[in-house]
């Protein structure tokens, strides 16, 4: 498609820094002068912008049509009963190695397929999210490429990772076949680099993996304010936390304490609130807890995705029950998605 010769500071600059940025880094990473870096989880000019109107094409936060990217990714439009998206199978899943689930967070559904695409060949690097070795708990963006490499980096995040930039270190390296790991609003943005399409990047993407978002929280207001200094933990004590209708953290000794959604509310990203897609709709496969306790709720979008599952599940490498056994988990999935996309829409936001 052709693309508008538009500058950032009249685009992004003007109608998404202000108050809808993310932090994602898209504008970062497809910039072909170099003009911006990520500062303080947002984009920042460092040279003067070429007016090459690249950046605004691929914000998940700029005049994004989701009907467009519907008909891209699935050849069609989603219809009002798809409430959480288009998809082609959803069941409930887990990891059937117990090493694989004694690194993951809920059922080690998305770890196991990445292993599953590494092995098979379908992948030779996944985009996933780590922890930083001077920061305890802030995420920082990965690109792995061996199973130990992505064991470490298992688990969930509540404070955002620019993943982005590892898909800048992926075809900087020369990856071909790219397995991307994120938010919904990161698989938004891989969606409309495909669209472009930006090939130096959308031929090195093999498959997109979205996790279910309501929000992401700054480093500074959870883990320092909320988890330091409310309770009083120690973020290098912390061994894993969990969201199951309250933050729950339990520590390396084995306690778990409890913090309240809505203390942590307050320290919430600013441009959450402009996101309408709880369930990572674009993916090829989304997936997320949603209160189940050792296992994932797994939704199968496209035909790519769905072959990698039935591999995975043929070979024994995860196991899963049906859906219909957890019928409230899809009522709360479905009531989930109405109510990020209501508020969006209140506040003016066309999905």
């Amino acid at each position: 498609m052709p693309i508008r010769k538009v500058s950032f500071e009249d685009t992004l600059g003007k109608f998404v820094l202000p108050t809808k940025c993310i932090g994602c880094a898209a504008c970062v990473v497809v910039c072909p002068f170099n003009c911006l870096e990520l500062e303080n989880s947002e984009p920042k000019i460092v040279k003067a912008c070429q007016v090459c109107g690249i950046c605004p094409e691929v914000c998940p936060q700029f005049e994004t049509s989701k009907p467009e990217l519907e008909k891209f990714v699935f050849g069609r439009e989603a219809t009002e009963k798809e409430e959480f998206g288009i998809h082609r199978r959803i069941v409930i899943a887990k990891a059937a190695d117990d090493r694989t689930r004694s690194f993951c967070q809920d059922g080690g559904v998305v770890t196991s397929l990445l292993i599953s695409a590494f092995k098979s060949g379908m992948a030779d690097a996944a985009v996933v999210s780590g922890i930083s070795e001077k920061e305890p708990l802030k995420p920082v963006p990965r690109l792995v490429t061996d199973v130990d490499e992505l064991l470490t980096c298992a688990g969930t995040r509540y404070t955002y990772s620019p993943n982005m930039l590892a898909l800048k270190e992926g075809v900087f390296r020369k990856k071909e076949k790219i397995a991307f790991v994120g938010i919904p609003d990161q698989i938004n943005a891989i969606r409309k680099i495909q669209l472009v399409p930006l090939r130096k990047y959308s031929n090195a993407i093999a498959l997109t993996v979205g996790l279910f978002c309501s929000e992401s929280f700054t480093y500074e207001g959870l883990v320092k304010g909320c988890i330091q200094e409310k309770l009083g933990i120690n973020p290098e004590d912390v061994r894993k936390i969990n969201i199951k209708g309250k933050f729950l953290i339990e520590t390396k000794s084995g306690e778990v304490m409890t913090l309240p959604l809505k203390e942590a509310k307050a320290y919430a990203s600013k441009g959450c609130a402009y996101c309408s897609d709880f369930s990572a709709e674009l993916a090829d496969i989304s997936a997320g807890g949603l209160g189940l306790s050792g296992w994932t709720l797994t939704v199968l979008r496209t035909e790519i995705g769905e072959k990698l599952f039935q591999k995975a599940e043929q070979e024994g490498v995860i196991k899963t029950r049906p859906i219909e056994e957890e019928q409230n988990i899809l009522n709360v999935l479905t009531r989930i998605s109405d109510k990020k996309r209501g508020f969006s829409q209140n506040i003016g936001i066309q999905s």
